[in-house]
């Protein structure tokens, strides 16, 4: 078996040269970019549309663009998009037909697109991997997710910032890349020394790479690489006990913190639509008014929406109790049932997201401690 490819050496004029290399090989580049207030993913041309100098202060119910005292490119944490925008995304047609003169002809389905997504986190990452469990993992496939994810480039970045909301290091998903992806990116700040150690993972990755100045890294640099990561994961913001969990949830139905959580919620679903594990849909059928052309497009939906769970006798939860209550329970203990591992990856979009602040390590520390 063949050693891994040594780290290299990045300087940050070679990012263009990444971007470059990246979009020879057909990929549109999806990254990071400022816009309204907020670090967000869009398809972006060049390094220089990256949020360049710009961090964040997140709490729970607050988030603020605020200017760093460098020009880091990845000087940030997570904002209000994740990737399953790009993969699995909000609105899908499944299937769209016209009547003509000889019965209805389907419309042929759009090949889908290759993206390139660039500064994935390691908590993303891990979110990506459940995503793929739930659409590409059991007996039935998404076909639409599918597609997009085998179309898919990612480079990764090491988290060298925590925010206050951020608990990875306590759901063992981060700050440091250990799932496999095309390349990996670590960015150093030292004085007037400004490059990133570049690692690659796949063969796609070690292509692109060929087409990028680099050199090899030297042993302190790959060292400052990783107390990078080690200072990040001290400074992480929260944390989340998972011990026993999926049993102490269990055996909480009745917990009376569900009905003070359920005082404060507005069962918005802000916190499954900034969720990058959260999948819940519906399904729309459309026509035109002259009835010759339909639709049916599946669009993203939340269990906070009375909609949800509504049968021939009403919706199955009425309460903001119950809604809240089947969306932790879910996320924290039924996924294991379902998927072998937990659906919380630790990056605190929930949580900043939320109106009001609802913290839900706070809320499962506090029904940890009311049965203990």
């Amino acid at each position: 078996m063949s050693s891994p490819p040594k780290p290299v050496i990045l300087e940050v004029a070679a990012l263009r040269e990444l971007f470059e290399a990246i979009k020879r090989e057909g990929f549109a580049t999806v990254g990071p970019t400022v816009r309204d207030q907020a670090i967000v993913y869009e398809e972006i041309e060049s390094p220089e549309e990256l949020p360049i100098g710009w961090t964040e202060e997140q709490d729970g119910g607050s988030y603020r663009l605020k200017r760093r005292e460098d020009e880091a490119r990845f000087g940030f944490t997570v904002g209000p998009h994740s990737w399953k925008k790009f993969l699995h995304a909000p609105n899908v047609k499944l299937f769209g037909a016209t009547r003509g003169e000889d019965g209805w002809v389907f419309d042929q389905p759009d090949e889908p697109p290759r993206y390139a997504f660039i500064g994935v986190r390691s908590c993303e990452l891990h979110a990506i991997a459940i995503q793929d469990r739930v659409f590409m993992g059991g007996p039935t496939v998404d076909r639409h997710y599918q597609a997009r994810r085998q179309r898919s480039l990612i480079v990764a970045v090491n988290c060298a910032v925590a925010a206050k909301t951020c608990f990875c290091a306590s759901m063992n998903t981060g700050p440091k890349v250990s799932l496999n992806c095309d390349l990996l990116l670590t960015e150093i700040i030292d004085g007037d020394t400004h490059h990133f150690v570049c690692e690659s993972g796949t063969d796609a990755g070690r292509r692109i790479l060929e087409h990028v100045d680099h050199r090899t890294a030297e042993a302190g640099e790959i060292d400052a690489a990783e107390k990078t990561v080690e200072a990040t994961a001290e400074s992480m913001g929260r944390e989340m006990n998972t011990e026993g969990l999926k049993e102490l949830l269990y055996q909480s139905f009745e917990q009376a913190r569900w009905d003070d959580v359920a005082s404060r919620c507005l069962t918005c679903a802000n916190c499954t639509m900034v969720c990058p594990t959260c999948f819940c849909t519906t399904v729309e059928e459309v026509t035109d008014l002259t009835g010759d052309h339909a639709e049916r497009w599946r669009r993203w939906d939340s269990c906070f929406t009375m909609d949800f769970t509504r049968m021939h006798g009403g919706g199955a939860r009425q309460t903001a109790k119950s809604r809240y209550r089947q969306w932790l329970t879910h996320k924290l203990a039924s996924w294991q049932d379902q998927f072998d591992s937990s659906g919380c990856v630790g990056c605190g979009r929930c949580i900043t997201w939320c109106p009001v602040g609802i913290d839900l390590t706070e809320e499962v520390k506090a029904i940890r401690e009311s049965t203990s």
